[in-house]
């Protein structure tokens, strides 16, 4: 298959619905052969990227079904069962890319997750930190931040002796301010801050590593949010700012592209070690959602406007004006 990535080997984590679903579709349509990673093939489980607004809610999805999509667009897709808190499933993935691959490997991206369940509990109660139930660190971070890092270390093996690739952390905003729970945080901002430090180490190797952030994302489970939460007052402000980010929300393959891009930037070095926004991307390179939509810049006085109900006043508001990178990290780091 022909495409900007032709040739290119990927391992996308978590990759059965969601954003990982979508990054996967997105590569594989470029050309990539692509490994997507679930710890089931075909079983039917709870998983999403990002926040989960109800641990009731179930919401299907197979990595078999990801791969025969990825394979209906004309891309080549190989599935493989990987529990990324069990150390030797992750080695065996990388061993099997290396045999099948003769050692290449050109992107991985780190997106695979387990807390969710937990922190919409959490959310739900309303617990503090030292309330929360034994174990909550290792339930959100053991695959997550923790499991970032193994599969990274792996990627790296491969990539240093070809003097070239990319590793990529599915992150968010979350790692700026007290949100949802504290291991939440403290795992979103260690996967900015991993991409920060590796990238260090990486550099004369001329591989890149960043942290990308997509905005609200139209996922599963955050369509099933905004249907359970429809009886809420109308006068709750949280609940309209909620409803009109998923009703503007990215779908799952904007981060794809934005991935995509990515892997195809010959200046990708330039942006190692730094947090990327798929709105960014998107403006730097002049594309649109797979649905036709533009994202505006989260980060934009224009957004803020809309997303706070001041619509008129948004549409006649440039989005180039944005707060810069610096007063936003100081708005939430208090040194």
């Amino acid at each position: 298959m022909s495409g900007p990535l032709a040739g290119k080997v990927c391992i996308v984590t978590g990759a059965s619905r969601g954003i990982g679903k979508g990054i996967a579709l997105q590569l594989g349509e470029a050309g990539a052969t692509v490994y997507i990673t679930g710890k089931y093939l075909f079983c039917i489980f709870f998983f999403c990227c990002g926040l989960s607004p109800s641990g009731d809610v179930k919401v299907g999805g197979t990595l078999q079904s990801t791969a025969e999509e990825i394979e209906s667009r004309g891309g080549k897709c190989i599935p493989v069962q990987c529990d990324h808190s069990n150390d030797e499933d992750v080695n065996k993935l990388f061993e099997r890319v290396k045999t099948e691959q003769n050692g290449r490997l050109d992107v991985l991206v780190n997106n695979a997750y387990s807390g969710v369940t937990a922190i919409a509990a959490s959310i739900k109660a309303g617990n503090t930190f030292w309330e929360e139930e034994d174990g909550m660190w290792d339930t959100i971070n053991k695959v997550g931040l923790r499991g970032h890092y193994i599969a990274a270390v792996h990627a790296a093996r491969l990539m240093v002796p070809a003097k070239q690739g990319l590793i990529i952390n599915v992150s968010s905003p979350g790692g700026l301010m007290h949100f949802a729970t504290i291991p939440y945080c403290i795992g979103k901002s260690g996967c900015d801050r991993m991409a920060s430090e590796c990238a260090i180490d990486l550099r004369k190797h001329n591989i890149a590593y960043v942290s990308l952030w997509p905005g609200a994302v139209r996922t599963e489970h955050v369509l099933s949010f905004g249907k359970g939460n429809e009886d809420q007052s109308a006068d709750d402000k949280a609940s309209k700012m909620m409803k009109r980010m998923i009703e503007t929300g990215e779908t799952p393959e904007f981060a794809g592209k934005a991935v995509v891009h990515l892997a195809a930037d010959p200046n990708i070095m330039k942006k190692s070690g730094k947090i990327v926004h798929t709105t960014w991307v998107a403006n730097e390179h002049g594309y649109s959602d797979v649905d036709g939509r533009h994202h505006i810049n989260p980060f934009s006085i224009k957004y803020m406007l809309n997303l706070s109900g001041h619509t008129w006043l948004a549409g006649v508001t440039p989005e180039f004006i944005r707060f810069p990178g610096w007063m936003v990290a100081a708005m939430y780091h208090h040194f």
